[in-house]
């Protein structure tokens, strides 16, 4: 057998729309969302950065690409202002010209015995095509070739899937078409007209060797999830080079509110040459750009070891710096009169509304204030101490090394190791440790132990942007959305049996008060609260929301199930008697203590400063998986799955009315006598 080159130009293409839809370079893409707002760069600047104007802000065409905010965007991609007129022009005008220049290349095998054109087939032995499929590439077709000194050779790429993660399998079951031609980019068999699930599987798995992705810079959370989107038929069979002859990326054009991809050349190219990009653009470290490449070049990396060892000082001087965090002059500890009543400065309106103890009164007024107790992070902790030690603050300089996830996994090393602790699931910070968790992954299949993980951000909440995978290109291509780490995902987890339901997953949630990190001392409120999954718990249907997650407070119509810490215990010692909650509770405090303990044992940045006007309160969300101890009995391990700064308090106030009087007793008084809290450390 040997290699036939099939080549459609762009006159072919024309002629075949009818009977080969796919083949075309420009397809509208199918009925379905295409997100507004800004787009914002990867870290690797593979995409714009976010653009200025308001997304409520009705956009005016600009004349050219020049004027704000598309001048800024595409600076910030390193598109060459040459390009910025004609790309305007093919902007306000939707001019796809691809065809006029590129064709696609099919490459089939047929019996030696035919003719072949011995010169196509060299130069395409010397490229390898990455991926499964049918194999196509892209060349340049025009007989005067291409020259990157024209200013109109600059092209657009139109998108044929927008989606987020979280509503693909849902697209791909119910937008007439789209399953079809996904599949059919993909090299994926699918016959008939209805979706099955089979196919719909196959195409969720291969997706991430197409996906590209962008993420809006303004709008609410959810808004700001990152979007992913497949390019057409003629951008997905853009190959991979790692000296690529085009740059590509995506530009989200504010009059139409649509987002595209802007291609160009790197230099001239002549009749017959490939038209290349580099899918690890940006990557220049040898080992990562392979393992960046995994999804289209499998490797294996069993020769890295999987150790993860705590960062070095200087990843802690970098977080400083990059947080502005200014870090406090030394004092002594403020002393108060006992009777002194506090006034409280605060924008958090849980407290406004909440706080009746007679010792604290509010003011408006931030300069009198004797307490600062505000909802955003506090950052010139210097001037604060310089100017009025005496002040106490809601707040500990370097406390991010809580409450962001990847220095939470860093910092717990110190009472686990390079595995980490036992109350921490096995986490990597996929921005730093890729090649490590691509190791510890080929190793755990290997042996056949379970590989579903959990993807998350490093800073959102509410299981935002949160996906659940055994899928390793998965994991490593959404490294490239925002900063995430990837967890070892409870495979066996403590259940409770909801009688509605039957056994569902659910955590925990304790609140903390930190009143002091040198001494440590540490208390838990003793109200603790309950979050429960709606369907029954199975390794399944990993995108199903309501089996794998317990957030249900801010998904819409799915159904918040209640359950109080005083009505939850004698169920849950009737489930297991064997596990009365008293001894489960002191296992949770025991991690709670060390994972404060490891926090505080070293000086700022390195640990959360000793500062002693500071005083904090958390929320540790935690889940129970079955472990073996060492002596092989079975145990309810507890696992800590974040911390969170200045949580809600909204049901805790509506339950207990004495709540913000407890913690702030506890916080600025130092008084637990008649306080719903217990001490810890």
């Amino acid at each position: 057998m040997a290699c036939a080159i099939l080549l459609l130009s762009s006159k072919q293409k024309k002629n075949k729309e009818k009977q080969n839809p796919h083949l075309l370079s420009r397809l509208k893409p199918p009925p379905g969302p295409s997100p507004p707002g800004h787009l914002k760069p990867s870290r690797r600047s593979r995409g714009p950065r976010p653009l200025p104007r308001s997304r409520a802000e009705p956009p005016a065409a600009p004349r050219t690409l020049r004027e704000r905010p598309h001048g800024a965007a595409l600076r910030a991609s390193g598109v060459p202002t040459q390009y910025w007129e004609s790309l305007s022009r093919k902007l306000r005008g939707e001019i796809f010209d691809a065809g006029d220049y590129f064709g696609i290349m099919q490459v089939e095998e047929v019996d030696e015995e035919e003719e072949v054109d011995e010169e196509m087939e060299e130069e395409f032995k010397k490229k390898p095509n990455p991926g499964n499929g049918p194999c196509f590439k892209v060349i340049v077709t025009n007989e005067n070739g291409l020259q990157a000194s024209n200013p109109n050779s600059v092209f657009l790429v139109d998108h044929a899937w927008t989606f987020r993660v979280e509503h693909a399998r849902h697209q791909l079951r119910h937008v007439p078409g789209l399953l079809h031609r996904m599949a059919n980019l993909m090299g994926i068999p699918f016959h008939g007209e209805i979706p099955d699930e089979g196919s719909i599987e196959h195409v969720l798995q291969e997706m991430w060797k197409y996906s590209q992705t962008y993420q809006l810079s303004q709008g609410t959370a959810e808004e700001k999830v990152p979007v992913w989107y497949i390019m057409d038929e003629f951008g997905s069979r853009i190959q991979h080079s790692d000296e690529p002859s085009f740059a590509a990326a995506p530009l989200f054009y504010m009059p139409q509110q649509i987002a595209y991809t802007v291609l160009w050349p790197l230099r001239d190219l002549e009749t017959g040459d490939e038209v290349t990009r580099d899918y690890a653009h940006g990557e220049t470290d040898r080992l990562i750009r392979k393992c960046v490449l995994l999804p289209w070049v499998p490797t294996e990396v069993l020769d890295v070891s999987s150790c993860t060892p705590e960062p070095p000082d200087e990843h802690y001087q970098a977080i400083l710096a990059e947080n502005k965090e200014k870090l406090p002059v030394a004092i002594n500890p403020p002393v108060y009169a006992k009777d002194k009543v506090f006034k409280v400065f605060t924008d958090i309106p849980q407290v406004l509304n909440n706080l009746t103890h007679p010792r604290f009164v509010f003011t408006d007024n931030e300069g009198e204030a004797d307490i600062l107790y505000n909802f955003s992070h506090f950052k010139d902790y210097r001037k604060l101490s310089e100017e009025r030690p005496e002040v106490m603050v809601n707040q500990f300089p370097c406390e991010n090394l809580l409450t962001v996830k990847d220095c939470l996994a860093s910092i717990a090393r110190r009472a686990g190791g390079p595995d980490g602790p036992r109350w921490l699931p096995r986490t990597f910070n996929l921005e730093t440790e890729l090649p490590q968790f691509i190791s510890c992954f080929q190793q755990r299949d290997r042996r056949g132990e379970d590989n579903h993980w959990i993807c998350k951000p490093w800073n959102l909440a509410r299981s935002l942007d949160t996906h659940i995978t055994n899928n390793l290109n998965s994991i490593i291509r959404h490294r490239e959305s925002s900063p995430k780490v990837v967890c070892k995902y409870i495979e066996e987890p403590v259940l409770f049996e909801r009688e509605d339901v039957g056994l569902v997953k659910f955590d925990v949630r304790y609140v903390v008060l930190l009143r002091s990190a040198q001494p440590l001392r540490l208390y838990s409120y003793d109200v603790f609260w309950l979050r429960f999954s709606n369907r029954v718990f199975s390794l399944d249907d990993l995108d199903d929301y309501e089996k794998h997650f317990t957030v249900m407070n801010y998904a819409p119509g799915a159904t918040l199930k209640q359950v109080h810490c005083e009505d939850f215990i004698p169920l849950f010692e009737k489930q297991y008697p064997e596990y009365p909650w008293t001894t489960v509770q002191a296992s949770i405090f025991k991690a709670f203590a060390e994972l404060f303990q490891v926090a505080t044992s070293k000086p700022a940045p390195l640990g959360i400063c000793d500062y002693p006007s500071s005083r904090a309160i958390y929320a540790i969300d935690l889940m129970l998986k079955w472990d073996t101890s060492r002596d092989g009995k079975r145990i309810m391990q507890p696992q800590i799955l974040e911390v969170n700064f200045n949580p809600d308090c909204d049901r805790a106030c509506k339950y207990h009315p004495t709540f913000f009087n407890d913690v702030f007793s506890t916080l600025f008084l130092d008084e637990t006598d008649n306080c719903h809290v217990t001490r810890i450390v």
